[in-house]
């Protein structure tokens, strides 16, 4: 356990309050880390009232309608003075995560990654963007540290809109913050007929192939193009094999993590799901870039896309990278600001060629892909990018929304009991 008694006791009390509160985990991963970094275990930590059972099965989930869930989420957003009309674009990109079954980036970035940051003073609800630099088809634009959620949006569209009068649009994006799910943006450009093009940066937790420091965020990399099919072509994924919420899973489910997605400082593949958790949280594990450690299966190619992007962030911004961006304090252990960079690029396709063709050529290309021969041991379907974020879409709003797990109805009661004007509005919210 953790080498100094105060810390192991003040943790001890807090996971104790936390195990105790009505619809706690008894499977949370926090548990895990309680157990592995500070020694703390809680044998008797209290199970979720259901059946019996440690945990409440899916179909027993409340389900909450996405139009109340996006309405709670902007009132929020409005109680920390952020303006009404960016209150909207906030709320929507989070909403747009659940609907696609994204469900990291969705209600459940809302307080620890939004709310928590803001209670923090570490990002701002309400800031001007500024633009630095302008041409007619480039420009470079200052989030001063607001919420990414409305910088984001704001961005892409002045790409689109260039891109509309001039062909292509690219802005850059200096000291903003988390901006939700990179798809988002891509997808923005194809509505409005364009292909799409995008990327951020994160919190450093990739090494560089031959390395075991973490150097780079999880950076996705994004592209989106418009198609006959029902759903665009969006392409939204990190550059490492495997991100943090994924080995939590593992952790959850009581299995191994796969070989080559983890490498610790000594240069060694970790598997132990448990102990990657409490390596990671003394900074001496780090996740592999696309392609695994070493270059046996290709880790150099998401080498360097992890750190194309990287640049792309920093190089045309002047911005902060690695230890700069951590989110800590390493002097005091406090939170400290994030400034984080992103990129967006439009391409208008009627300056090339007839939309509707652009369409059509993409939707025959994909749906030869999904018609191809399948595999006799796999599941006997194809999928092409979008397709799954389509399917899930499709079932969450046949089932009339979004299911809520008991960790994320309590951030809700939270922010219900502590922000001013919510308790009035929402008296009784609907798992209540």
């Amino acid at each position: 356990g953790h080498k100094d008694e105060a810390v192991r006791t003040a943790f001890a009390s807090k996971l104790g309050e936390y195990s105790n509160a009505e619809g706690a985990d008894p499977n949370d991963v926090i548990f895990a880390i309680g157990k592995t970094v500070f020694g703390v275990d809680l044998p008797d930590a209290k199970k979720a009232k259901t059946n019996g059972s440690s945990k409440p099965a899916a179909e027993e989930l409340p389900i909450v309608d996405f139009d109340y869930m996006k309405e709670f989420m902007k009132e929020v957003f409005l109680s920390y003075g952020v303006t009404p009309e960016r209150a909207e674009i906030c709320s929507d990109v989070l909403i747009e995560a659940d609907k696609r079954g994204i469900d990291s980036h969705g209600l459940g970035r809302l307080k620890p990654i939004y709310c928590d940051r803001m209670d923090d003073g570490i990002l701002w609800p309400e800031k001007p963007i500024d633009i630095i630099t302008e041409s007619e088809t480039t420009a470079l634009v200052d989030g001063n540290l607001g919420l990414g959620l409305y910088i984001g949006p704001h961005c892409m569209q002045m790409a689109i809109d260039k891109a509309k009068k001039y062909g292509v649009g690219f802005v850059a994006c200096r000291n903003s913050t988390h901006y939700g799910i990179a798809g988002y943006y891509a997808t923005m450009a194809t509505d409005q007929g364009c292909i799409g093009f995008t990327g951020t940066n994160a919190r450093p937790s990739i090494a560089p192939t031959f390395g075991v420091e973490p150097m780079m965020g999880t950076n996705p990399l994004v592209f989106g193009l418009p198609s006959t099919d029902d759903f665009p072509f969006v392409i939204d994924c990190a550059t490492s094999v495997n991100q943090r919420g994924k080995i939590e899973k593992y952790a959850r489910e009581g299995v191994d993590t796969p070989a080559g997605a983890v490498i610790d400082d000594q240069g060694i593949e970790r598997t132990d799901t448990e102990g990657i958790l409490r390596d990671m949280v003394l900074g001496k594990c780090a996740l592999t870039p696309v392609g695994g450690a070493g270059d046996k299966m290709g880790g150099y190619k998401g080498f360097g896309w992890a750190a194309t992007v990287e640049l792309l962030c920093t190089a045309l911004q002047s911005g902060p990278w690695g230890e700069d961006i951590c989110g800590v304090d390493r002097a005091t252990g406090k939170p400290k600001p994030m400034p984080l960079g992103h990129f967006f690029l439009a391409i208008d396709i009627e300056k090339i060629c007839p939309l509707d063709t652009f369409k059509k050529n993409t939707g025959e290309f994909l749906k030869a892909l999904r018609e191809s021969k399948k595999a006799p041991t796999g599941p006997g379907r194809i999928w092409t990018a979008g397709e799954p974020e389509n399917d899930a879409r499709i079932s969450r709003t046949s089932q009339g929304g979004m299911k809520v797990v008991a960790p994320l109805q309590k951030n809700m009661i939270d922010l219900r009991n502590s922000r001013p004007g919510l308790k009035e509005k929402y008296p009784k919210l609907p798992f209540e």
